[in-house]
């Protein structure tokens, strides 16, 4: 089973990136627990940054850049952190999403994530991140993950859950979505016998 992050983060070291890998063990360690082999990676994309934009010019990607859309499209699940810029995702992150072909998300389990300097951001979850998906007509975990800096290191509190129980629920949310799917999914040969039965008919 293929789980991949895709990290828009800039800097480095990145609470983007850092937020991706905690929710990427999170929802390893609950497919592990239920006997799941899974294969994790995280994208960062902005040691593709130029690879996109001369993507977006010429048509052709790059071979990194190339793997790394495979690495998408063929995943299990995805989880995708973006900082926020300007009350929306980055434009690096969603430059990103543009290349790949928007059928590749259909079903697919998406985790929605997002880092920002204050709590006032956390909207961006629910009106940019989680209508970019389900315009791509992926499956989106209930619960989205935004960080802002004083959550790192927070417990939360009575209220209010930290962000360690809100990775580990959204973690959680990602993995059922993911154990679910394959046992759902149609495979290839189903695919192929379906075709040749088709081909088969004859309608007068």
């Amino acid at each position: 089973m293929k789980l991949v992050a895709v990290s828009a983060g800039l800097s480095t070291p990145s609470s983007t990136r850092l937020l991706a890998d905690r929710l990427a063990e999170s929802a390893r360690g609950e497919l592990a627990a239920q006997g799941h082999d899974v294969e994790t990676k995280v994208i960062e994309l902005r040691e593709l940054a130029v690879a996109v934009a001369n993507n977006l010019v010429t048509g052709f990607p790059a071979p990194q850049l190339a793997a790394a859309i495979d690495a998408v499209t063929g995943a299990h699940g995805l989880i995708a952190v973006t900082p926020v810029f300007t009350a929306s995702y980055s434009g690096l992150f969603k430059s990103f999403f543009d290349l790949i072909d928007p059928d590749a998300f259909t079903g697919k389990p998406v985790l929605v994530a997002a880092t920002g300097g204050t709590a006032r951001h956390s909207l961006v979850l629910e009106h940019a991140l989680r209508p970019l998906f389900a315009y791509l007509r992926a499956t989106v975990v209930s619960t989205a993950v935004y960080a802002a800096s004083e959550d790192w290191g927070s417990g939360g509190d009575e209220y209010t859950e930290g962000l360690p129980a809100r990775i580990r629920r959204a973690g959680g949310e990602l993995a059922a979505l993911m154990a679910a799917r394959p046992a759902e999914e149609t495979s290839e040969d189903d695919i192929t016998a379906l075709e040749r039965q088709l081909s088969d008919l004859r309608f007068d």
